[in-house]
């Protein structure tokens, strides 16, 4: 690909699930793509993977949680690559689902740590470089979560993180408009990932009882990124839901 036609994403998380997903719908679509995470092997066999069938991919072991890291992450983008057009904010984690009283702080730290401190800490990075490069301006998109409107029992450090990510993901649209940077946010229900297994077991309901869930393939949620992800950056997506069709979302408790 010519430095003319270079187009970089960086996807957070990108070793597993979602963010295995969107790295290689987004790489099939031409993008050179970034890949970030904790566990070195998973991001590094994904890259040699994604390199394997004629795509351009950089793993990069990278803590969202620690500003340190994140610097190192977006060092090595621009000196790689000296731009970035795409950031998908994808990596996230859950505490243990106990009663609130029970919650340990550091569970609830390592939480708000990783899904909404990572994604500001990206986010911060990527303006510096989207405001400085030519052309400037890019897109960003937060990986958000329906629970953050209608949140599942025993969950409130993932839900306080996402419904937070959803006041971050309109400031950072309004604050990026005059520098052609956009952002929008998927919420997603259900997403067949190891995070979410359980629901396919019996997830807990309001009522107290457990139900089984249905769960959405993977490959509509990467197409639904790789739709965001296409557009021009005059247009953008500011919330898409995605979501299992007859998951108990509408209606929830």
């Amino acid at each position: 690909m010519s430095s003319d036609n270079l187009k970089v994403a960086l996807i957070t998380g990108a070793g597993t699930g979602i963010g295995r997903a969107a790295s290689t719908a987004l790489a099939q679509d031409g993008w050179s793509v970034v890949l970030a995470g904790r566990g070195p092997q998973r991001i590094e066999a994904l890259a040699a993977e994604l390199s394997h069938r004629g795509h351009r991919a950089l793993a990069v072991v990278t803590d969202v949680s620690k500003e340190s890291s994140v610097r190192e992450l977006f060092a090595t983008i621009r000196a790689e690559f000296g731009r970035l057009d795409l950031l998908f904010n994808n990596a996230g984690t859950k505490a243990p689902s106990v009663p609130l009283e029970e919650l340990a702080l550091a569970d609830w730290q390592a939480v708000i740590d990783v899904n909404l401190t990572g994604v500001f800490l990206c986010t911060r990075e990527a303006f510096r470089l989207m405001k400085s490069q030519t052309p400037c301006g890019g897109r960003i998109i937060n990986n958000g979560s329906i629970s953050a409107q209608v949140p599942r029992p025993d969950s409130s450090p993932y839900t306080a993180s996402k419904h937070a990510v959803s006041g971050l993901t309109k400031s950072t649209a309004l604050d990026g408009r005059a520098f052609n940077i956009a952002c929008g946010q998927i919420d997603i229900g259900n997403a067949a990932t190891a995070m979410i297994s359980h629901v396919t077991q019996g997830a807990l309901q309001p009522s107290g009882a457990r139900l089984v869930e249905p769960t959405l393939d993977l490959a509509h949620v990467a197409d639904a990124v790789r739709y965001m992800a296409a557009l021009p950056l005059e247009a953008n997506v500011l919330t898409l839901t995605v979501m299992a069709t007859a998951m108990p979302f509408v209606g929830r408790g």
